[in-house]
């Protein structure tokens, strides 16, 4: 049987390299399905030692589908983190890396779904969730969307200078930010849920993406503010 295209490991340059926030480097490559992948999808990228050892991550695809042959990857440095190690140390433009993808099917939103959207995301768990919100902009602007996203503290809120722009900027779409260890600060609970529903109204989609602990208590608090368990999908990581 032949494999399909999206499993077979390809190569992809690394055309662009900027520093995001100081845990976290956006990686543009250069790949031959830029246009055809799905919002929320992901790649899995394997490096390999010269002595054969191979290590693996997945990660989310940050930027929408388009024409410009570059995916964006987000990739936040992890402490004894193999991949995330050689991706914040060693990477360069002009590289060459392996992967493979564009890969999942339940956890992806396009503009034919319509709305409203509410993405919850908690720290770079909010990367699929922008590639939707950067195709919704581009093909789809007139659907509601509300982003409710957990961060440390506000330098560490991934894509913070784009993510102020949309809010300030689009009319569709709002941005409501949990700063846990800002002043003041709390972690989203049942309080932040209401107030993302009574902003953004009944959803008719919803997406949460972070760390285990993150994704099951805030579906658990959005099951207890009424929402239906079949409007929600997860994408968890360890931890």
């Amino acid at each position: 049987m032949i494999e399909p295209a999206a499993l077979r490991w390809q190569d992809a340059v690394i055309a662009e390299i900027a520093i995001l926030t100081p845990r976290v480097k956006s990686f543009r490559l250069r790949v031959g399905f830029a246009a055809r992948f799905r919002p929320g999808q992901h790649v899995d990228v394997r490096l390999t030692a010269p002595d054969g050892y191979q290590a693996q991550r997945s990660y989310s695809i940050a930027s929408a589908p388009d024409a410009s042959g570059l995916i964006e990857l987000m990739i936040e440095r992890l402490d004894d983190g193999e991949v995330s190690g050689f991706f914040a140390d060693i990477a360069e433009v002009g590289d060459t890396i392996e992967l493979r993808g564009p890969i999942g099917g339940s956890f992806v939103w396009s503009a034919a779904e319509g709305g409203p959207v509410l993405l919850v995301g908690g720290g770079s768990g909010v990367v699929p969730l922008l590639a939707m919100l950067r195709h919704r902009a581009a093909a789809a602007p007139g659907v509601k969307a509300l982003l409710l996203y957990s961060a440390r503290t506000r330098q560490e809120v991934i894509a913070r200078a784009e993510l102020d722009a949309r809010a300030r900027d689009e009319p569709g779409f709002a941005l409501h930010l949990a700063l846990t260890r800002e002043p003041g600060g709390r972690r989203i609970d049942r309080a932040a849920i209401d107030a993302a529903l009574a902003r953004i109204g009944a959803p008719a989609h919803v997406f949460v993406c972070g760390g285990n602990p993150f994704v099951g208590a805030v579906s658990n608090l959005l099951l207890d503010a009424g929402v239906a368990p079949a409007l929600i999908r997860t994408e968890r990581f360890g931890g």
